[in-house]
C-alpha cells in the first residue's frame, strides 16, 4: 500500500536486518535517508530516539486484539497525513483516524 502510493519502501526482512538492535536499525535508516514505520512501541520514546536525528519515525499503535482491517486503517491514516505533512525529524504516533506528532522545539 505504501509502495503503491509511490514511496520508496524497504523492509527489515528485505535488507536482512531481522534481530538488529533498535539503535542500529535507526542508524541504518538514517544512513539510507529512510523514515522508519514500525509497530514497535519502543521507538515511541523521543528521549531515547531523538526525532531530529532521523528522517522520521512513525509508530503504528495497534489496538488490543487488532485485526488486519485495523492495520490497514492505521496505514491509511499514515498515508493520508503524508499527503500534507512532512515526517522528517518528527515522531508520529499513528492511531486509527489521528496522529500525535512530537517534534523538538528550536533551542533558540
Amino acid at each position: 500500500m505504501i509502495a503503491a502510493a509511490g514511496h520508496d519502501v524497504a523492509s527489515v526482512a528485505d535488507q536482512g536486518l531481522e534481530g538488529s538492535l533498535d539503535g542500529d536499525l535507526l542508524e541504518y535508516c538514517r544512513a539510507e535517508g529512510r523514515c522508519l514505520v514500525t509497530l514497535d512501541l519502543e521507538f515511541a520514546n523521543p528521549l531515547v530516539f531523538l526525532p531530529s536525528r532521523y528522517p522520521g519515525i512513525a509508530v503504528l499503535r495497534i489496538p488490543q486484539k487488532a485485526s488486519a482491517t485495523d492495520l490497514l486503517m492505521l496505514i491509511e491514516t499514515l498515508m493520508e497525513a503524508l499527503k500534507s505533512e512532512v515526517l522528517i525529524g518528527k515522531l508520529w504516533i499513528v492511531e486509527i483516524g489521528r496522529i500525535r506528532v512530537y517534534e523538538e522545539e528550536d533551542a533558540d
